[in-house]
């Protein structure tokens, strides 16, 4: 199931706790754009399949990154794209999108996209993987 542009950038307000829905928004264009590319094949493209038309084609079409970045420098990376932002808001950025994306994708896909993504992601889409 699709979930809805609004419904999408009112979970991610509530959870980022932002002010406005432009910064739930700014904060969902660049984690996404970020997440899309670490992903492929399928996983990206079912993704993008279970979010508004806006932020899947964000996906569909990422900011190039050589390699998958860990955890901590997807966050730094988070920071670098955000005004303003430093490593601890980008942190809660990240979280508040991931976490929301969770919630889109179900808990099969959730899975599979942690898969490909390195150790450390799973605490950001607030599913944590036993150890």
């Amino acid at each position: 199931m699709v979930m809805l542009g609004e419904a999408f950038l009112a979970r991610v307000q509530e959870r980022g706790e932002y002010k406005t829905r432009q910064e739930a928004e700014r904060a969902s264009r660049v984690v996404l754009a970020l997440l899309g590319a670490h992903l492929v094949g399928e996983v990206r493209s079912e993704l993008a399949a279970r979010l508004p038309e806006t932020f899947a084609l964000i996906l569909l079409n990422p900011l190039q990154t050589a390699e998958p970045l860990p955890a901590e420098r997807f966050i730094r990376a988070t920071a670098a794209w955000i005004e303003g932002s430093t490593e601890r808001t980008a942190a809660w950025d990240v979280s508040a999108v991931l976490s929301v994306t969770a919630d889109a994708a179900g808990e099969d896909l959730t899975q599979r996209i942690l898969l490909q993504l390195p150790p450390g992601y799973d605490l950001l889409f607030g599913h944590p993987q036993p150890i």
